[in-house]
C-alpha cells in the first residue's frame, strides 16, 4: 500500500520559528543566520502596498526550495526512524508500508507528527491510502502486471498527447520539417523525464502514432486525387495501386495507416528529418 500525503499550502504555511532553529543547528554564523532571516520576513507587495510576512517562504527564488527541504528533513528522519521506506519530493511524500490498516496507521500518525511537531497541515482532500497501480507521484505509478515496476501514469501520457495534437493540429500549411522541429524538444524532455519506464511496447506503440500523425498531414497536404496519385508513383508505388489509393475516399487519418503510406513515408524520412 501507498500513503500519500500532500502538505496544504506549503510554502505559505512554514513556521519561522522552526525553521529557523533547524537552519541554526547546522548555521553558526550570525550575519547569515540574520539574512536568512530578514529573507523571509520580507513583505508582500498586495495593491501597491507591502503587508509583513509572519510565516511562508518566498517562492519563485533558488532558497526557498532549500529552505523547505531544511524543514521537511526531520519528516524524512522520523520516517526512516520507523523503518519505513518513502520517497519525497518538496512537500509532497508517499510512504510505503505492506497492509491497508497499517497504511492508515501510518497517515494518521504522520498527520499528527506534521501537524504537532511542524505545524503545517496535511490536505486530506488530497492525502490517502492507495494501491499501487491507483498511486500516483511526480508523474509515475505502479505497473498493474508489476507492483514492484514504476511506468508514466495515465495522467502523464494524456498531458503530453494534449500538447502533440495542438502542434499536429497548427501545422497545416507548414512543411513536414518545421513540424518535426516543433515535436523534438517536446519527445526530447518527455523521453528523458521518463526513462525510468522501460517498456518497449508502450515507447514502440507511441513512436508508431505520432508517425501515423504525421503520415496523415502528408496525406491532407496532398489535397487531391490526382496529387495524391503522382506522389505515390514518384515515390516507388506501382501506378495501379497509387490510383485505387488515391480515389478509395476513406478519411486522411485510415490513409495514414495504410501500406500505401507506409512503403512511401518510411520511418528513415523521418529519422533525417531529425525524429
Amino acid at each position: 500500500m501507498v500513503v500519500e500525503m500532500d502538505l496544504s499550502k506549503f510554502f505559505d504555511r512554514v513556521n519561522h520559528d522552526i525553521l529557523m532553529d533547524r537552519v541554526s543547528r547546522v548555521i553558526t554564523d550570525k550575519p547569515l543566520l540574520k539574512l536568512i532571516r530578514r529573507y523571509l520576513n520580507a513583505g508582500i507587495m498586495e495593491d501597491g502596498l507591502v503587508s509583513p510576512r509572519t510565516q511562508g517562504v518566498p517562492q519563485g527564488s533558488p532558497l526557498s526550495p532549500l529552505l523547505s527541504n531544511v524543514m521537511l528533513t526531520e519528516l524524512d528522519w522520523e520516517i526512516e526512524s520507523r523503518g519505513l521506506s518513502h520517497v519525497r519530493y518538496a512537500d509532497d511524500c508517499n510512504i510505503y508500508v505492506r497492509a491497508e490498516k497499517a497504511a492508515q496507521r501510518v497517515l494518521e500518525s504522520f498527520t499528527r507528527y506534521v501537524e504537532g511537531e511542524l505545524r503545517l497541515r496535511v490536505n486530506r482532500d488530497k492525502s490517502g491510502t492507495f494501491r499501487p497501480k491507483d498511486s500516483t507521484f511526480l508523474g509515475y505509478t505502479f505497473s498493474k502486471a508489476d507492483s514492484k515496476r514504476i511506468v508514466v501514469a495515465e495522467k502523464s501520457v494524456k498531458r503530453v498527447w494534449t500538447k502533440l495534437h495542438k502542434i499536429f493540429n497548427r501545422a497545416w500549411g507548414t512543411s513536414l520539417k518545421k513540424t518535426i522541429e516543433r515535436l523534438i524538444p517536446v519527445l526530447r524532455g518527455w523521453r528523458n523525464y521518463y526513462r525510468l519506464d522501460t517498456r518497449k511496447q508502450f515507447w514502440s506503440e507511441m513512436d508508431g502514432r505520432i508517425r501515423h500523425h504525421l503520415r496523415k498531414l502528408i496525406w491532407i497536404a496532398w489535397k487531391k486525387p490526382k496529387i495524391r496519385e503522382r506522389n505515390l508513383i514518384k515515390l516507388g508505388l506501382d501506378p495501379e495501386t497509387a490510383w485505387r489509393s488515391s480515389v478509395n475516399g476513406r478519411g486522411a487519418w485510415w490513409n495514414s495507416s495504410q501500406a500505401h503510406m507506409s512503403l512511401t513515408i518510411k520511418n528513415a524520412r523521418f529519422a533525417r528529418l531529425g525524429l
